[in-house]
């Protein structure tokens, strides 16, 4: 029996290395219906490691052979450290193993402490084992808790580092890292798809006077609810990014002709110079917009950027909350700024 459990556990081993190893080779995972059934199929090698151990113990510890139980308690030892070190960030999985490892090992040595033998102290010595093996359990699934805790903490860490290096503090909008990002996957696509993509930059009218007149405080509420405007006007695939102070930019894609960018640009202009409600004062801006499109203008970023920004300038020098697009005078100047 001890041979066919030592040959079933050699098995189920190298299935087991099998499955990691066509982890690996199966490469980065997005879709979580994948990920849920690669993470059955590791549960199940688990448990099937899990009951082979049970029942070694269980089978050895019937009979009286001192280093037999050593190896088998050290096993058990052994594979509860592996499951908690490797698998605590699934707990479930973590604990449903070790119980199924350690449980009847300590149900084994505690009725065992109750067969006659001549052996003195026999059965406290395996009542003492019993009670161990229960205790360094016990001590495991706190373990599993602990580590469980400390990881999600970690990656909930990375998870806030990472997108506040992507998104703008105040408003939680896109910021230029994420902006480049997005602008390079819209532009590689617009390419592939042979159609536009349209950098709108924004510059509010009359922000400046608001924040002299009402402090900065009123004026950081201003800008969330310009950021909630400019989200609620735009399609799930468009992107909202804040440059900093009143600067706002929205990358428009999929577009076949310059009307729909135009379009957009008119509806931000009346949305945006609607009034606003600021600690039951009421405030009105407006805002003006430079348009520049990829891939007629190119496809850097700083270019578009610079384009947009000087047909802005000439928005606004022609009476604001007005949307021009960038030609060729904007685009010279900024070939020249760069």
């Amino acid at each position: 029996m001890l041979l066919a459990l030592a040959g079933l556990g050699a098995i189920t081993t190298f299935v087991r290395l099998a499955t990691i190893r066509a982890w690996f080779r199966a490469g980065p995972v997005g879709d979580f219906v994948t990920l849920k059934r690669w993470e059955r199929r590791y549960a199940i090698g688990n448990y099937a490691s899990a009951i082979l151990l049970a029942l070694l113990n269980v089978i050895a510890i019937s009979s009286h052979y001192p280093l037999l139980h050593l190896i088998t308690v050290s096993l058990v030892f052994s594979f509860g450290a592996g499951i908690v070190s490797r698998t605590s960030v699934r707990p479930k999985i973590c604990v449903t193993s070790l119980l199924i490892a350690t449980l009847p090992t300590i149900v084994a040595l505690a009725l065992h402490a109750f067969d006659a033998h001549p052996i003195p102290l026999h059965g406290e010595l395996f009542l003492i084992e019993a009670f161990i093996v229960a205790m360094i359990t016990g001590l495991s699934l706190q373990t599993v808790v602990h580590l469980y805790r400390s990881a999600v903490e970690h990656h909930t860490a990375r998870h806030d580092m990472a997108k506040l290096a992507r998104t703008d503090a105040l408003t939680g909008l896109s910021n230029r890292l994420l902006l480049r990002e997005q602008f390079q996957f819209h532009t590689a696509t617009a390419l592939r798809a042979k159609n536009q993509v349209a950098l709108h930059f924004l510059d509010l009218d009359g922000f400046k006077a608001i924040n002299d007149r009402y402090g900065h405080p009123a004026g950081d509420v201003l800008l969330e609810q310009v950021a909630r405007r400019l989200e609620g006007m735009v399609r799930s695939e468009d992107v909202v990014s804040r440059l900093g102070g009143d600067e706002f930019i929205v990358l428009q894609v999929g577009l076949s002709d310059d009307s729909e960018a135009e379009l957009l640009a008119r509806r931000i202009i009346r949305e945006i110079s609607k009034p606003y409600l600021v600690d039951d004062v009421s405030m009105s801006i407006s805002v003006s917009v430079g348009i520049a499109t990829a891939p007629k203008l190119g496809v850097e970023l700083e270019r578009l950027l610079a384009c947009a920004d000087a047909a802005l300038y000439r928005a606004k020098a022609g009476g604001k909350a007005r949307a021009l697009f960038c030609v060729e005078a904007d685009a010279a100047m900024a070939d020249m700024a760069a």
